[in-house]
């Protein structure tokens, strides 16, 4: 896969301010109000940046948390992970592997089978929905 890195000016064109705000500098929006985190409409969930597939719907789960959380994405390759220590915590940021958005962060109390809770940005998602053939 070829990384699809834009510029600043490229991503302030492309993006909305808030969206800007989440997936390019690693802010985060508030818990329960945000578009996807009590969507059940099948589909995959795309970058909303540069529209890598990132995670499926059949992999989404009520966390308990208010953001949509996955246990995991589409395949190997598609996310990243780093370190964070910014306010206070020690947590593991998730960002899109091909453009390095800014997805979420991904905790180890997920369900089976991985034991994974990848609790993501609506605004960094692009749901895809899927067509009737598709289901």
């Amino acid at each position: 896969m070829t990384k699809k890195i834009n510029s600043d000016t490229n991503w302030t064109e492309k993006l909305d301010s808030e969206t800007y705000r989440i997936a390019r500098e690693g802010g985060t929006e508030r818990a329960f109000a945000n578009k996807y985190y009590d969507c059940k409409t099948p589909g995959t969930y795309n970058c909303i940046c540069c529209e890598e597939p990132l995670f499926h719907s059949n992999t989404k789960y009520d966390s308990g948390s208010g953001w949509p959380s996955f246990y995991e994405p589409v395949g190997d390759g598609y996310v990243s992970a780093k370190e964070d220590h910014s306010h206070g915590m020690h947590r593991v940021e998730v960002l899109c592997a091909n453009c390095d958005a800014h997805l979420g962060h991904v905790f180890p109390d997920g369900p089976k089978p991985t034991g994974l809770r990848y609790c993501i940005n609506s605004a960094s998602l692009n749901l895809v929905e899927e067509s009737d053939s598709e289901k």
